[in-house]
């Protein structure tokens, strides 16, 4: 019964409870929720191409990621054999060039507008891939870039980062802040943005960190997706969640055990590892960016928290069904033209100021 249907006095009862409700939270046993079997329909609010994706069924492969390195190997070679066949066409659709290059002895993707703006002259954007630490090696690496390079109309440098088993923690950190010190003698701190998804969101967070340490100035805003923030599986999503995300699946699954393949036996609550164990303190404006489904739903939510609490700009952007990263997928895709649309004019806001 809602309390606007019951008696004056019995909802006055019921206010009262509510009021003395944490005192008796103290005293009741943390018990965890039995939570029935049901089944979640697709949203009806989302476009048709997201409702197929929501649709689809779980990644293949989920609960049996390779025992080996080798395994791994392979694993990164197929996926990236799919997920590079998607940037050349979403290249051309958003006019921008793709090159190869080095930069400090790291590999690079340049990433480059047909049309650049006078105001993006001097701006630049560096870009940390996702994939769990392990997958996604070269052209796979690119769709989020090519995304932000044709929406933000600003030139992007994506760092195609060590991976095991070539290089273990903390390389693929070394490698995109080789790239950020070069980035930094080529122009103004504050023209310079920094953005990954997933291990890429982290990524983003750990180069904010050790900026810190080593004393380097702050770009001028970052834009962190669904972030890997906490490597120990902590937050609520990592439970409501599980079974629903259809790419990451389980807090146990593939990821996690990618994640922990590229620590190398390093402790998972470094920051360096799980940022969200840091201090945010000093950070530059940041964007966030998730979805209701997100298996990492949890961790980035307490990002941001983290990054209000640190006296941090903050922004969050959560789409409807949407699960990992989601949002890097398809240009096509109203709901991920919407993120990087949103995520630009963020960035656009901040850089040079």
């Amino acid at each position: 019964m809602s309390m606007h249907n019951q008696s004056p006095t019995r909802a006055i009862a019921a206010a009262v409870l509510m009021l003395l409700a944490p005192a008796a939270m103290a005293q009741t046993p943390l018990a965890p929720r039995d939570v029935p079997a049901k089944t979640i329909p697709v949203p009806d609010d989302v476009s048709p191409q997201l409702q197929a994706i929501i649709a689809q069924p779980l990644h293949d492969g989920w609960n049996t990621p390779p025992t080996t390195p080798e395994g791994w190997k392979q694993l990164a070679a197929s996926e990236a054999a799919a997920a590079g066949a998607v940037v050349e066409p979403m290249a051309k659709r958003l006019h921008v060039k793709i090159e190869q290059g080095m930069i400090d002895g790291v590999k690079v993707y340049r990433v480059t507008p047909e049309t650049i703006p006078a105001r993006n002259a001097k701006r630049l954007l560096i870009h940390v891939h996702g994939g769990c630490y392990v997958l996604n090696p070269g052209e796979a690496a690119l769709p989020e870039a090519v995304l932000m390079a044709g929406f933000s109309h600003m030139r992007v440098i994506s760092v195609d980062y060590r991976m095991p088993p070539q290089a273990y923690f903390p390389a693929a950190l070394d490698d995109a802040m080789t790239v950020y010190t070069a980035a930094l003698k080529m122009t103004n701190p504050k023209d310079i943005g920094v953005f990954g998804s997933s291990a890429g969101g982290a990524l983003t967070l750990e180069m904010m960190l050790r900026a810190k340490q080593e004393h380097l100035p702050p770009p001028g805003a970052i834009a962190p997706g669904t972030p890997m923030a906490d490597a120990t599986e902590h937050g609520d999503s990592f439970q409501t969640n599980a079974l629903l995300d259809n790419v990451l699946v389980s807090p146990s699954g593939f990821c996690d055990a990618a994640a922990r393949f590229y620590a190398n036996g390093h402790d998972m609550v470094d920051p360096m590892l799980s940022p969200v164990n840091g201090d945010f303190h000093g950070f530059p404006p940041t964007i966030l960016t998730t979805g209701t489904r997100d298996l990492l739903l949890s961790n980035t939510v307490r990002i941001h928290q983290k990054l209000l609490q640190s006296g941090v700009q903050a922004n969050l952007l959560v789409f409807e069904g949407m699960s990992h990263a989601q949002f890097t997928l398809d240009d096509r895709i109203p709901e991920d033209r919407q993120a990087f649309k949103e995520i630009s004019a963020f960035l656009d806001q901040h850089l040079g100021h």
